[in-house]
């Protein structure tokens, strides 16, 4: 792997389970001593964040972490529900197997795996990855597929804005559980319905979160 991929993927790791928050500075000098590179390939890595949307120039201060605002994710919402939900309702007409009746115990078990997870929620967070990939699978279109890959980035950042609430956390997973349940079942208005409902709480919770989330 390329240093400057290995520096992307880094930062943006850190980035999305805010170990650099919104408003960080990310200098060349202090980045590239901290993650043992040259500078040539940091610069291509910060580049490749900057076209993500994950990182911004802001005056007098040079590159920064990106801000999320209540905006932004009123922004991302409003195009995340109507893809979501559409991407739901395709995967209960066009899955296959058993993968979605698996994702359900997964889910099922979540309090569980909430008492033994790290402080970030890497394995609960995985699942919801899962998730993600088998509902993109079974959709089998390729251009909902990459319209909602443009918007998860960004998601993956909104969502763990709730890792230090297990509560929310929790009743996510059953909200989950229940459109797992519904493809499952072949039953797509309910796949689309549940998805719906599940966006309409996850939203509420993330402008929520934001008046508690880290800053610098």
């Amino acid at each position: 792997m390329r240093a400057s991929d290995r520096a992307y993927l880094v930062l943006r790791e850190e980035i999305i389970d805010w170990e650099l928050p919104p408003g960080s500075v990310l200098g060349e000098v202090e980045q590239s001593a901290r993650l043992g590179l040259s500078r040539t390939p940091l610069r291509e890595a910060l580049a490749r964040l900057t076209a993500d949307g994950l990182v911004r120039a802001q005056a007098g201060r040079g590159l920064v972490v990106s801000d999320i605002s209540v905006e932004n994710i009123r922004e991302l919402f409003e195009v995340r529900q109507s893809l979501e939900a559409q991407a739901a309702r395709l995967a209960a007409i066009r899955h296959e197997g058993d993968v979605f009746h698996q994702l359900g115990r997964e889910f099922q078990a979540v309090p569980q795996l909430l008492e033994r997870d790290d402080p970030a929620r890497h394995a609960y967070y995985g699942l919801v990855e899962r998730f993600d990939q088998a509902v993109d699978d079974a959709a089998r279109n390729p251009y909902l597929v990459a319209a909602l890959n443009g918007l998860r980035t960004h998601l993956v950042r909104v969502r763990r804005l709730a890792k230090d609430n297990p509560v929310r956390l929790s009743a996510a997973a059953g909200e989950h559980l229940l459109i797992v349940q519904a493809i499952d079942a072949r039953d797509a208005d309910l796949a689309a319905h549940a998805t719906h409902v599940h966006l309409h709480n996850a939203l509420q919770s993330a402008l929520e979160s934001t008046q508690h989330a880290p800053t610098t």
